[in-house]
């Protein structure tokens, strides 16, 4: 059983000053929390701020367009996450007359709240007891009861779960979820654990048996895939076209130069042809070049070729087959729609020659 006391008194002098955590309000803790999912918290800061300045509460961002709110996103990766919080901020307004609730069977009603986010902000903004498992807590309690079946498990989940919950201090869940949270971010790290200044190292079963290293155990990972995907730069009397996302999927209602995969057998010409025929009902003359842009998602890694194109003919009408939407946009103002961040690239190379011109 974990000392709660200790881990406590170490979190009391050692608690790094976090603007959802100086002042934990329901919403403010929402809003990180789901900021911090795969988010280191460095990184999650300056959004943050940028976003409680923009969406002050519920209601401003129960108000916004879902554009305004991608914008404001853009750059934090996993967008489902920045709808998700739209959509539940609308619903929170007409279910909840606007009062985020504080208990986790009603919160994991909400869209984007899982078990962890619902017991995160019950017992942080609300005080309620109930206990959470991260990755980082996952690794503090894997290392120190010696956790010797795959973390990742459904069986690890239990017992992790159950261990988080038989450890928790009555009336004090909040203070230690997040204590526990802190000890894996800044002293359990994954690599080198700074075993030297915890304050549960004399408990810890894995660091008695010298294998503090090997725990957490998770299942072995898949090679990761690596996609080419080609993309069509298409200009038009000042302007450049641009497709936005269906909402469903990865970069739903996110803003993209128009293309796509390239599939078996296909070179990147004929690949980004036949892509502009299937989302767009049009025909392309592929020119050159104007350049590589490579990326690493969770799952997958990408390497996008981006082509200048002409419409043949050049007045076509163009269709709405695998797109939500499309926009003719003067490359100055294409900041103004949410991208993801091979896309941006293009379009701020595309902002600078418009104003070096």
């Amino acid at each position: 059983m974990l000392n709660s006391e200790l881990l406590l008194a170490w979190f009391q002098d050692n608690r790094r000053s976090l603007p959802w955590r100086d002042d934990p309000q329901p919403y403010a803790v929402w809003v990180s929390e789901i900021m911090l999912q795969q988010t280191r918290v460095e990184t999650v800061l300056p959004y943050f701020e940028r976003w409680m300045r923009r969406f002050p509460s519920i209601r401003d961002l129960a108000e916004a367009s879902q554009q305004d709110v991608l914008n404001q996103w853009e750059g934090l990766g996993y967008y489902s996450r920045a709808r998700n919080l739209h959509r539940a901020a609308r619903l929170v307004m007409e279910d909840y007359g606007g009062q985020l609730p504080g208990d986790v069977r009603t919160l994991r009603k909400l869209p984007g709240i899982g078990r962890y986010t619902a017991g995160a902000i019950a017992s942080i903004a609300f005080g309620q007891d109930e206990p959470l498992v991260d990755g980082n807590v996952r690794r503090v309690l894997s290392r120190l009861h010696n956790l010797d079946i795959p973390a990742d498990s459904p069986e690890g989940q239990r017992r992790l779960w159950a261990l988080a919950e038989a450890s928790l201090p009555a009336g004090n869940a909040g203070d230690y979820n997040q204590a526990l949270m802190e000890l894996g971010s800044q002293v359990c790290k994954p690599v080198n654990p700074d075993c030297e200044s915890c304050p549960l190292a004399s408990l810890c079963l894995a660091r008695q048996m010298g294998l503090q290293a090997e725990r957490p155990v998770l299942k072995g990972r898949e090679k990761t895939p690596h996609y080419v995907v080609t993309a069509a730069v298409i200009r038009r009397n000042g302007t450049v076209l641009i497709a936005q996302r269906p909402e469903d999927g990865l970069l739903g209602g996110m803003w993209e130069f128009p293309g796509g995969k390239l599939e078996a057998g296909e070179d990147l010409r004929s690949c980004l042809v036949r892509e502009i025929r299937e989302e767009l009902g049009a025909r392309v003359e592929v020119g050159a070049l104007m350049g590589t842009y490579r990326h690493a998602y969770t799952h997958f890694r990408v390497t996008l070729h981006a082509f200048e194109c002409s419409l043949s003919p050049a007045g076509q009408a163009l269709r709405k087959n695998g797109v939500a939407d499309i926009r003719w946009v003067r490359p100055e103002s294409l900041s103004d729609f949410p991208m993801g961040k091979i896309d941006r690239q293009i379009s701020d190379r595309l902002a600078t020659e418009g104003r070096d011109g």
